[in-house]
């Protein structure tokens, strides 16, 4: 008797931090749930996301991965911005630092960009209402192939500003 008392002891032992990590609140998955149960609208998930991710760390020297994509369409009603702001640094957590944060046109136009490190990579969190659409989306990027690819425009801008002037 006292072993069929044991099996569901360890199972409920065992169960908890499962379900801990599956709520996902320091991540992506708990950004968008909370958004869904705050604002009751539901979040379209884009199909094949891995393999999009793979492709484009492939093409791209490794230098974009684990990308996630969620899209909110009917976004009804303005956001708060601050209210927002607080929800996602909440599942995010405190290893996430905002790094931009954008309001405009009565809460129409919310923009956050959270940053972490990820040692030689770094993780980009972008949270972007504009209108009645809303998109969440994590990628974590090479910070050397990143500053590479942002140089390429960077010397064919500054070129254009050096052939204008003359």
């Amino acid at each position: 008797m006292r072993r069929l008392l044991i099996f569901p002891v360890v199972f409920a032992v065992l169960l908890v931090p499962v379900a801990v990590l599956a709520t996902g609140d320091g991540s992506f998955d708990g950004v968008v749930r909370s958004i869904e149960s705050r604002y009751h609208v539901h979040a379209t998930r884009i199909p094949f996301m891995g393999l999009i991710s793979l492709v484009a760390g492939k093409s791209m020297q490794a230098g974009v991965s684990n990308m996630h994509v969620a899209e909110f369409e009917n976004f009804a009603g303005p956001v708060d911005g601050d209210e927002l702001n607080r929800m996602v640094e909440e599942k995010l957590g405190a290893d996430w630092k905002r790094m931009i944060r954008e309001t405009g046109h009565g809460g129409n136009e919310q923009t956050l960009i959270f940053v972490h490190p990820e040692g030689e990579r770094m993780g980009m969190f972008v949270v972007d209402l504009d209108g009645h659409e809303l998109d969440v989306v994590q990628v974590s990027v090479n910070a050397d192939q990143l500053n590479k690819q942002l140089g390429q425009y960077e010397h064919h801008q500054n070129a254009h500003r050096l052939q204008s002037r003359n």
